[in-house]
């Protein structure tokens, strides 16, 4: 099972919102399309196409470090800053622990460096904390986070390796 990862279009909108819907039933973390979409700014918002249909989404936003959006309000400003806020995964269930979470990381860690960010972040939530820390994100407990991501959330980082020149 491979599937295509790419930009999301406008299309996909629908499938994206019903992945979030289901991912976050019964929690404060449902925030619909219309908060989806606007912390998905091109380049940085992939989904995972398998036959058409999407099995996952990533979508990050330029964010300052040490701060989290705020799940009650869509995004309205543009942060400029060195900083990828990797603000939401979502895998469909049937199809989660294939390796398809860490595909869609990896892809976006990719598309981070090659636009020049040199740090990504998120908040951990739903006891994700040691899938995060396999991908490389360590801790910042003294970190902030809103009380609407839920009891135990942690703001965690990473620092992106910039890639050698060629020789």
């Amino acid at each position: 099972m491979t599937g295509l990862v790419r930009g999301i279009t406008e299309a996909d909108w629908p499938q994206v919102a019903a992945l979030e819907a289901g991912a976050y039933a019964d929690t404060s973390l449902t925030e619909g399309e219309a908060g989806l979409r606007s912390r998905a700014p091109a380049g940085t918002s992939f989904v995972l196409d398998l036959d058409g249909r999407i099995a996952g989404y990533v979508l990050a936003l330029p964010y300052r470090r040490f701060h989290c959006p705020d799940l009650t309000r869509p995004e309205q400003v543009a942060h400029h800053t060195t900083n990828l806020h990797l603000h939401d995964l979502v895998v469909s269930a049937p199809l989660r622990r294939r390796g398809l979470g860490t595909r869609l990381v990896r892809h976006l860690t990719d598309a981070a460096r090659a636009r020049g960010f040199t740090t990504m972040s998120l908040v951990a939530v739903a006891g994700k904390e040691p899938f995060w820390r396999a991908n490389g994100y360590r801790p910042h407990p003294g970190a902030r986070v809103p009380a609407g991501y839920g009891g135990g959330a942690l703001y965690m980082s990473a620092q992106l390796a910039v890639p050698r020149e060629a020789s």
